[in-house]
């Protein structure tokens, strides 16, 4: 009996809006993935090393649109993005959209808004890494916004991250979890280097605390865990006089900072919103009710 002949997907060709750190290293990993990608900046000189990859440069966005089925824009900030796509939206009618830009959970869902009145296939993008680990196993990008997008392009997201989940038709999904994730990583950053600075203010290298940082950080998972479990529920565990032992040891941070003449904004805010949930009645509960204090 004849065989019919085997046939192999053909990678499915990309553009690439923007072509920053995330941007350059997108249109690389694409073409490492075998995929054709056509690349566009504003300022053109920034395509050279990817068109010595193999990219093709596109004179305009609306040419580097018209290559592709699957469009990829990564610029600097909202503005950027309207600016790029809004005078070239008829050109995307029919493609897939996808938004890797930074930005809110409000600015994608006008996006989002925007790209439906033209038939846009709108996926919307968070990017849990630093450049280095795009095309990595693990690396992850999180999507929402249009599922039928999400299916027909989920092989080539694949060469962006190892782990792409779709998280939902709403297009703010997505960034509402960058958002959430960046202010953790943000806020334990300015965590971080206070610890250093409090500590060298006592003639402590920063090398010797390090391994009793890591002892700390190795709790937060199972920590986030509990939290999210009674901040969901809204029921915390109650034990007399919890906050008021978390405000006295910040107010001893505090202090010792002030005594080496070190900032004391990044204690002194923790111990306001801890003040401020005792203040509720909330001052036998565990930290997480601290979050009472946060809500509008």
């Amino acid at each position: 009996m004849e065989r019919a002949p085997a046939t192999t997907a053909q990678p499915t060709p990309v553009s690439v809006l923007g072509l920053g750190a995330m941007g350059r290293q997108l249109a690389r990993c694409l073409l490492a993935a075998g995929h054709p990608t056509t690349v566009w900046n504003r300022t053109p000189a920034k395509a050279d090393a990817l068109v010595a990859r193999g990219a093709l440069r596109a004179r305009t966005a609306a040419d580097a649109v018209a290559a592709s089925p699957l469009v990829i824009v990564c610029v600097l900030d909202h503005e950027a993005v309207r600016r790029v796509l809004e005078p070239i939206g008829p050109t995307l009618t029919g493609k897939a959209l996808v938004n890797l830009t930074s930005d809110t959970p409000g600015n994608n869902r006008g996006l989002a808004a925007w790209a439906a009145e033209h038939d846009i296939a709108y996926l919307s993008g968070a990017m849990l890494m630093p450049p280095t680990q795009l095309g990595s196993p693990e690396g992850t990008i999180l999507y929402s916004g249009a599922h039928r997008a999400h299916t027909a392009h989920a092989a080539t997201l694949k060469a962006l991250a190892g782990r792409a989940p779709y998280l939902g038709p709403d297009a703010g999904t997505a960034t509402a979890h960058e958002v959430a994730v960046l202010s953790l990583y943000y806020a334990g950053l300015a965590g971080m280097v206070h610890a250093f600075a409090l500590a060298g203010g006592e003639g402590v290298p920063p090398q010797d605390l390090v391994p009793h940082l890591g002892a700390i950080l190795a709790q937060f998972p199972s920590v986030a865990a509990s939290m999210a479990e009674d901040i969901g529920t809204g029921r915390y565990s109650k034990d007399a006089d919890v906050l008021a032992i978390h405000t006295s040891g910040l107010g001893h941070i505090v202090k010792a900072s002030q005594d080496r003449g070190i900032s004391t904004d990044v204690p002194a805010t923790v111990k306001g919103l801890v003040d401020r949930a005792i203040a509720a009645g909330y001052g036998d509960c565990e930290f997480a009710s601290v979050v009472e204090g946060m809500r509008g």
